[in-house]
């Protein structure tokens, strides 16, 4: 009988660890480790991987020895009677034995569930105990307990997640040892009460758990520099004279009410202990609650701008730290009222680039006129610029990825095997603008089509932002690349990417990690076979940098031939003191964060799915711990090839956290700051949509340009942020985040003269709205059939003034193909809607010196050597008379003027270049007929 009971006990126990191998975790590890074996990075998961598992190991030996160390103290003085226990506790039917076996899984569950709570609880900051080992000086100490702000950063939130665990343990440990010394003295024993030895138990422990209190107050002590109690953020003068001393007494109470349990050891009595409890409860109560309460309320609020002083001074200086707000250099901006055409002239590079396309308009457009099929989807549409034919050019583009769930014949074959990637980009130019209104296209179609001296060698997408399904490559069928016609081209995959799956073993694997049979039963995969998973680039970075935060837009860049993602990647804090927190929207989702840094660009192959991870900030002490423990992880910035350099750019969401946080923190006068007397905001305009004259406000985003920042040499592409008083509409200031050369990451500010009207975005529209004659045009051209969007006003800075640009695009209801057909030049009392950017500056500054801007549009001078300005100037003339008359009732004088007007625009349509051209607003041309959907590829189910 025994053997067969031992047989089947090693059975269980075979039947056990297989079970343990093949578990969900285990699959996924070893899934894991060939990932980022096949990415180069297996350093990283084994460090990661042995942190994780070494900490949880720790975390769960300590609690299992802690408790069962203290159970062996608690049976050695008098073991348990069973059978009397059953006997007087329980029902008479249960034996002694039965009961002893009942005990001791409950002693197992008691043991195991804490071991495995606490092993996970120290498990899960293996990261944090990585930087603490690894931990960098930031050269900076604080203001009250002078202790380098690595400190804060680095250990203290180590040091309170094991005091924490201490203290939860000693509470897990003690409360069933009271129950079970209860029930065994009291009831089993039948006693008035404990033994003394029980008794001395439960006091030891409960001593121990004060002591782990008054480390936990001395630690809270340090807290205090990020928490918000007064007017700021960090330590105020209540704090200081309050809840720190508190503190400090809290944590004497502790010691005194520790010291008191074990005096009572050696008594019979409770009245220790009870006063033990009730002097620290009452103490918390007090010292905690009432006492920094009734100092903020008596002291402090009555005369709170002295008192508060410096440490508003201190709040002030470490919050534009800890955003790099003191980087930001200030200088005054005159707004001056009198730009000319020369000046234009003088800054081609800025007109030449003025943005007249919006993303959502483009990104719509691009999919009518490029989309080529239904499962080919622009995500989304960055901006950059290219040195394309000697001359630095704003473009926007997207990537044409491919989304299989549009794809009209679904199968497992032709998900994981035929439909493996998007492919090439479509690029414009930001200002020029077709004949019809569409974007003239640098890059287009499939094959792409290069209109530049720029060239696409590898159009292939594999990794990208819709790419969320796992593909095989190195197959016996041919990959689906593109459509051509009635016909589809192939093609096999030629890249280092994927990870090996030729083996049956990991075949088996990946069968079950998918959870996929088809995976074993295909007869496509070869011993060459590879498997391409986590092909969405976000994840990609996030699974090998957990520890950072990506910004929400990766952008797409063209270089040498191939297409890469580029990637910002930002090292947090909540711990920075003094430093009032934000809340971080980025691509991981929300995180309160008190201090950032721009320290990382991650590059990642569109192709092949390498992912390399350049520092951008190595004066970041974070990021040099994170360099520490994953060596040769973050290369120098002097590594990334040059022509990428080129294309890096200031993060848009670093950039909106610093904007936000500076527009409070630009005021470094202490009064000032106090009575927000220069308080920001953003700039706001007129909600878009199918409103043209709609009242709904939303903020004004940031906006990439070319332009030649005042005083500077050369043009550069630098994102500006326009600012209005809080509550108020004209511009107050505005911020310019530069991208290239050696001054690429700094911020400028430009002050405008405080007692000068200068208008915002928000005051423009209104100014638009009220113009008669383009409300009236805009209202007429809203009609049913058809809608008018406004596109975003932006804010152009030439020399010392401020132009306005606003594109107009129409869309027909019936087609979504948004057509630029106005655009909207402001600039002083002069407003302007022309067809084109270029027509609009002339009709507002004249003709002399004004650049060309864009292609496919009119030309700047007519033909014969007649000014366009000119002609438009005489135009307008003789318009204004007909309305003048039209309002007068002097119809006679309207007809003969509106019969000028008709002549002299029948002279400009015989001077233009493009006499053909029609100036439509009605979007009747008739959206692009896309081709038929292909037939499924051979070999596809």
């Amino acid at each position: 009988m025994n053997k067969q009971r031992g047989r089947l006990l090693r059975i269980l126990a075979v039947i056990a660890v297989a079970v343990w191998l093949l578990s969900g975790n285990t699959i996924k590890a070893l899934v894991d480790y060939l990932w980022f074996d096949a990415l180069g990075y297996s350093a990283v998961y084994t460090t990661s991987l042995a942190a994780r598992l070494g900490l949880w190991f720790v975390g769960a030996a300590l609690t299992v020895l802690f408790i069962a160390g203290n159970l062996a103290f608690a049976t050695r003085e008098a073991p348990i009677d069973f059978r009397r226990a059953a006997r007087l506790v329980l029902d008479r039917g249960l034996t002694g034995p039965q009961l002893r076996n009942a005990f001791r899984v409950g002693v197992g569950a008691w043991m195991a569930l804490p071991a495995l709570l606490f092993g996970a609880t120290l498990s899960s900051a293996w990261m944090a105990v990585l930087t603490w080992l690894h931990r960098q000086p930031f050269g900076e100490v604080d203001p009250v307990f002078e202790k380098d702000l690595g400190f804060y950063i680095f250990s203290l939130p180590v040091y309170q997640h094991f005091q924490d665990a201490l203290a939860a343990l000693i509470a897990v440990t003690a409360l069933p040892l009271l129950a079970f010394y209860f029930m065994r003295d009291v009831f089993v024993g039948q006693r008035d009460g404990l033994t003394r030895r029980a008794r001395s138990h439960l006091l030891v422990l409960g001593a121990l758990f004060f002591a782990v209190l008054a480390v936990g107050w001395h630690l809270e002590s340090f807290q205090l520099l990020f928490e918000k109690s007064g007017v700021v953020y960090g330590m105020g003068y209540a704090d200081l004279n309050g809840s720190l001393p508190a503190h400090w007494i809290l944590i004497g109470v502790s010691l005194l009410s520790a010291l008191a349990l074990l005096v009572a050891t050696r008594r019979r009595d409770w009245r220790l202990p009870t006063g033990a409890f009730a002097l620290y409860g009452l103490s918390w109560g007090l010292l905690k609650g009432v006492w920094p309460s009734l100092l903020q309320t008596w002291m402090v609020t009555p005369n709170e701008l002295d008192i508060e002083t410096p440490f508003l001074e201190d709040n002030i200086a470490f919050t534009r730290k800890a955003f790099a707000l003191d980087r930001i250099a200030a200088e005054p901006f005159a707004a001056e009222s009198g730009l000319t055409a020369q000046d234009l002239d003088d800054n081609p590079e800025t007109i030449k680039n003025i943005r007249v396309w919006d993303d959502g308009q483009l990104k719509t457009t691009y999919t009518q006129i490029q989309g080529i099929r239904p499962y080919y989807q622009f995500h989304d549409v960055d901006v950059d610029r290219y040195l394309i034919d000697g001359t630095l050019r704003q473009v926007m583009l997207s990537a044409r990825e491919l989304n299989y769930a549009k794809v009209e014949n679904r199968s497992w074959v032709n998900e994981h095997f035929q439909y493996t990637h998007g492919h090439g980009v479509a690029m414009s130019p930001v200002n020029a603008v077709t004949d019809r209104g569409l974007p003239e296209l640098f890059l287009q179609d499939i094959p792409t089509e290069s209109n530049i001296d720029l060239q696409l060698d590898r159009p292939e997408i594999y990794y990208g932002e819709l790419t969320n399904t796992y593909v095989f490559t190195a197959t016996t069928t041919d990959e689906f690349d593109y459509p051509d016609g009635d016909e589809n081209q192939y093609t096999r995959y030629a890249g280092t990417g994927g990870v090996p799956i030729g083996s049956l073993g990991k075949k088996l694997l990946f069968a079950a990690h998918f959870g996929s049979l088809d995976i074993l039963l295909s007869n496509y995969l070869t011993s060459e076979s590879k498997v391409h998973f986590r092909r969405d680039i976000r994840s990609r970075v996030q699974s090998i940098a957990p520890f950072l935060m990506l910004d929400s837009d990766p952008y797409m860049v063209v270089v040498d031939g191939r297409l890469v993602w580029v990637l910002d990647a930002y090292t947090t804090s909540s711990s920075y003191p003094y430093s009032e927190p934000v809340l971080f929207r980025g691509a991981g989702g929300v995180r309160k964060v008190n201090y950032m840094r721009n320290a990382v660009k991650v590059v990642v192959d569109a192709y092949d799915g390498s992912v390399t991870f350049f520092v951008s900030d190595d004066a970041d002490p974070v990021v040099q711990a994170y360099a520490a423990i994953f060596e040769g992880v973050f290369r120098p910035m002097t590594e990334m090839p040059a022509e990428l350099q080129a294309h890096l750019r200031y993060p848009m969401d670093f950039f909106l956290v610093q904007a936000q946080v500076y527009a409070r923190y630009h005021m470094e006068r202490v009064g000032v700051f106090y009575n927000a007397e220069d308080l920001w905001d953003f700039a706001s305009r007129s909600g878009t949509g199918t409103e043209v004259m709609g009242s709904q406000l939303r903020s004004s985003r940031p906006n990439y340009l070319i332009m030649k920042l005042p005083g500077k040499d050369q043009a550069e592409f630098v994102l500006l942020q326009p600012y209005v008083p809080k509550d108020k509409q004209n511009m107050i200031a505005w911020l310019a985040a530069r991208s290239d050369g050696d001054t690429a990451g700094s911020l400028q500010l430009y002050q405008f003269p405080k007692q000068k009207l200068i208008f915002g975005p928000q005051q423009i529209e209104a100014r638009i709205n009220q113009d008669p004659e383009i409300s009236k045009e805009m209202s007429l051209w809203d009609q049913k059939g058809s809608k008018v969007t406004r596109g975003s006003l932006l804010v152009i800075p030439v020399q010392d003034s401020l132009l306005y640009v606003m594109p107009l695009y129409l869309e027909a209801a019936s087609s979504e193909l948004p057509e630029l057909k106005r655009v909207l030049v402001t600039y002083g009392d002069n407003i302007a809607m022309e067809r084109t950017l270029e027509e609009a500056l002339l009709a507002v500054f004249g003709q002399a010196g004004v650049p060309e801007t864009t292609g496919d549009a009119l030309p700047v001078v007519a033909q014969g050597g007649t000014s366009l300005g000119e002609v438009v100037q005489t135009l307008n003339t003789s318009w204004e008379a007909a309305m003048s008359a039209q309002r007068g009732g002097d119809w006679a004088a309207y007809g003969a003027a509106l019969s000028t007007f008709e002549q002299q625009l029948a002279e400009l349509t015989a001077l233009t270049t493009d006499p053909t051209s029609e100036d439509t607003l009605a979007p009747t041309d008739p959206a692009p007929e896309l081709a038929p959907e292909p037939a499924a590829p051979e070999g596809a189910e």
